[in-house]
């Protein structure tokens, strides 16, 4: 508290000093004073807190000079290390893994990825569910290491591009409609067989079919006719012997009566016809079907 006053006299008379009457008292008293020091106190605490929160929040979610927790700056882009999950869409250039370990993307639905163009337009969709695998783009390609196509799929056909095809599966390969291709094998000591439950089985090469068993035997059946047909060419039948084990045999009879029956004659140029049968043979060597 600081009083001051104020007297004013002429020298050489003598007053008497008057009594304390005006007081300026200057500062904050009373109850002023507690509410100001009170909001101070209150600042104090908020600051405290305040740094409490930033030293915790900085430890919890592992600042550092080069990154946040598990997420790194580095000159390449960014580095995380271990599980991290991602509420939102990611926004990424390339993706890829740590050199000694693999890439995991693991969702409790599905993944998706998709590409989009300048207008944001998607172009391709790689949809990856609990039950099926999706892609929705104009083409999709699997290739090896050294750059060759391995599997190519567009909408116009489907481009295998391995040196052999395996199908593995008990009831093997199903085709509903043509199929074109060099060679068609079995697996070593496994049996393989051609066939058309309800339709005819029809083989067709413009320089000729190759039937080969290098260990075992050639069936064809039918339920009704087996046709071999050259349009420019012979028919050759290679073997030691040639058995057709039932056809039916005549007996032995009159040249009148035939029993229906027919011998298969041989042309010299290899050409084969029927002929009547009799008691003898009927073929002849120069007849009109082999000029």
């Amino acid at each position: 508290m600081v009083r001051e006053q104020y007297t004013t006299t002429t020298p050489g008379t003598s007053l008497e000093r008057p009594k304390n009457e005006y007081v300026y008292k200057i500062g904050i008293y009373g109850w002023r004073k507690r509410c100001l020091y009170l909001f101070v106190l209150l600042l104090l605490i908020i600051l405290v807190v305040n740094f409490s929160l930033t030293i915790w929040i900085l430890k919890v979610m592992w600042f550092s000079p080069t990154g946040m927790g598990h997420l790194r700056v580095t000159k390449e882009g960014l580095r995380l290390e271990g599980e991290s999950e991602f509420l939102f869409p990611l926004y990424a250039k390339e993706i890829h893994s740590r050199v000694d370990s693999s890439l995991l993307l693991q969702s409790t639905h599905n993944v998706t990825v998709n590409a989009r163009n300048s207008n944001g337009e998607v172009t391709g969709r790689l949809n990856v569910g609990p039950k099926m695998v999706e892609f929705h783009g104009q083409q999709f390609q699997i290739n090896s290491k050294d750059g060759k196509p391995l599997f190519t799929v567009d909408e116009n056909e489907v481009v295998i591009g391995t040196d052999k095809l395996r199908v593995t599966g008990p009831e093997g390969a199903l085709f509903e409609h043509s199929v074109e291709t060099p060679l068609v094998k079995a697996e070593a000591f496994k049996q393989l067989r051609l066939e058309s439950p309800t339709r005819s089985l029809s083989m067709d090469a413009p320089r000729g079919i190759n039937i080969k068993a290098q260990a075992g035997n050639i069936e064809a059946l039918s339920q009704m006719d087996i046709k071999l047909h050259s349009s420019d060419g012979v028919l050759l039948l290679d073997a030691e012997t040639v058995r057709l084990p039932k056809l039916p045999e005549g007996t032995r009879g009159g040249s009148s009566n035939s029993q229906g029956l027919y011998e298969i004659c041989v042309c010299p140029d290899g050409k084969l016809y029927l002929s009547v049968a009799g008691v003898g043979s009927t073929c002849q060597e120069y007849s009109r079907v082999c000029q």
